[in-house]
């Protein structure tokens, strides 16, 4: 394994798969039973009305998160974390940024060590 996968980076990777799976099981549910997906997700009560706006609004922060970090870290294609969000799941995307942001942030550490090693 890549010297960068960190205990941290495992873990976030670990979430995002998980979050994955779980995501989808209930998609394909809902695909299979023709459920009102957005119907449902604010028609069910003031609960799953009450976590939709919770998660919705984390979603949009996580993202916000993910494209400036992105950039200041200077990872490459940062939107697409977002973008795929729409089709698979913040759940999934969300902690997979984070396993990339771990990886990014050993791997500048890493190499700043290095560069510190060289004999003047």
């Amino acid at each position: 394994m890549n010297k960068h996968w960190t205990p941290l980076a495992l873990v976030y990777l670990a979430l995002s798969i998980v979050g994955l799976a779980g995501t989808w099981t209930y998609n394909v549910l809902a695909i299979v039973q023709l459920r009102d997906f957005v119907g449902d997700s604010v028609n069910s009560g003031p609960a799953v009305s009450s976590l939709t706006v919770d998660l919705l609004i984390a979603a949009v922060a996580g993202s916000i998160l993910i494209i400036v970090e992105a950039r200041r870290l200077g990872m490459k294609r940062g939107w697409l974390y977002v973008a795929l969000s729409g089709v698979t799941a913040f759940a999934f995307t969300f902690p997979l940024f984070l396993a990339m942001r771990e990886r990014t942030l050993t791997a500048a550490r890493s190499e700043r060590l290095d560069q510190t090693d060289l004999p003047v």
